[in-house]
Order: C-alpha cells, then structure tokens, then sequence
C-alpha cells in the first residue's frame, strides 16, 4: 500500500487502516507521556455505543491519542482512542446508547435521530474519540501518513490532544461510512443538528447493536 492514494478507496473493517498498530503504540506511549487529552474534559467511566446507516463527513483528519478520566469507582484511568475530525458531516439514522447499572439493574439511554428519509443529523467541526470501528469505508484523496501538525490538514487537530506535531496522522477530502458500528469514550461538536430526535430510558441492557454484530 502506497502512503498517497488517489481517487475512491474502499476497506472493509475501517479501524484496521485508521492507525497502524507500532504507529498506534507510539502515538500512545508518547501521549500518555506528555498527559495528552482526547478530549477538552475528562471523560465518563463508560463507553457508549453509535450506529447508523451511513455517514458522510468532509475534510477527514485521523490520529492517535489518549483519553483520560475516571473509572465509575473514581480511579484514574487512561484510553487509547483513534480522533476522527471531521469539518462537516451528515448522519443517516444514528443511534447511540449507553447501558448504566443502577440498584434497580440496568438501564439503556437510547438516543436516536436522523431516522426520516433526507434529513440527516448534521455537524460541524465535529471531533469522534473512538476504541472500536467496524464499518465499510470509501475515501476520496486519500494521504496516509501524514504529520498530524502538517499546516496542509483542512481539520486541524482537536485543541490539546496532540502530544506531538510529527506523529502520524491521514487525512481525505471526503469519508463515506456505511453501516457503522462504534463505541467511543467522547464526541464535541461545534454544532449538531439532531432532527426527530427521540431519547428513551429503558429497562436491561438495549444497545444500539450487539457485540459481534
């Protein structure tokens, strides 16, 4: 594989190409190092799980980097994430969903949106803290390995998440996803338009997907 790819690319299992695995465990090492964040908060201690039909971003910028927060009995706890930035993106019937313990048994938040033909979820300048991607993947200008500092990154990297400015990065002028499925440590947003939203409490474990699915 080249480190420059012109035109349509396709990938089966997308997570697989975002970071290289000894890229992967540089990039960590050294964020974990210099208390590099994923995030400009301290995220949750627990992950939550995004699926949707397809999404459609523009001016894709990918990295390594660590999240860092808490676990739910408080002690410090350190992810590794692969950041997906995105300058605007359009989601077609999202799901996301996080399954809580509580005295009674467990509880799922569902939050779904974008479900109507046409009117996707929609946002700008967003930032995606990702642990696991399973999806089919199209990119279009495709440049892998890239400086994650290079001034040529139409997404800039997400403020305070980069340990370094020479670590590796890609980046594509366009990202179509399809049938995704995701967990995540954190997502921010300049703006997200979330049409016919609904957002439900329910009973036992009810996730977006099944593990394995």
């Amino acid at each position: 594989m080249s480190s420059q790819i012109r035109g349509g690319t396709r990938w089966k299992r997308f997570a697989l190409v975002m970071v290289p695995s000894i890229a992967a465990t540089a990039v960590v090492g050294v964020g974990l190092a210099q208390g590099a964040l994923a995030a400009s908060f301290a995220v949750s201690g627990q992950d939550f799980k995004v699926s949707a039909d397809k999404l459609e971003g523009t001016n894709l910028i990918q990295y390594g980097s660590v999240a860092e927060g808490h676990d739910l009995k408080g002690n410090a706890a350190h992810h590794p994430v692969t950041i997906s930035g995105f300058s605007h993106a359009e989601i077609y019937n999202m799901c996301q969903s996080l399954v809580t313990p509580t005295p009674l048994g467990n509880i799922t938040m569902k939050l779904q949106t974008g479900t109507k033909p046409g009117k996707p979820a929609v946002a700008d300048n967003i930032y995606l803290d990702v642990a696991e991607l399973d999806t089919d993947a199209e990119f279009t200008n495709l440049d892998i390995g890239v400086a994650v500092g290079d001034a040529g990154h139409k997404t800039k990297p997400q403020a305070g998440t980069v340990a370094s400015p020479y670590l590796f990065s890609q980046r594509a002028d366009k990202a179509v996803l399809s049938n995704v499925r995701q967990k995540a440590w954190a997502t921010t947003a300049g703006t997200f338009k979330l049409p016919d939203l609904k957002l439900r409490l329910l009973g036992g474990d009810q996730p977006c997907y099944a593990d394995g699915q």
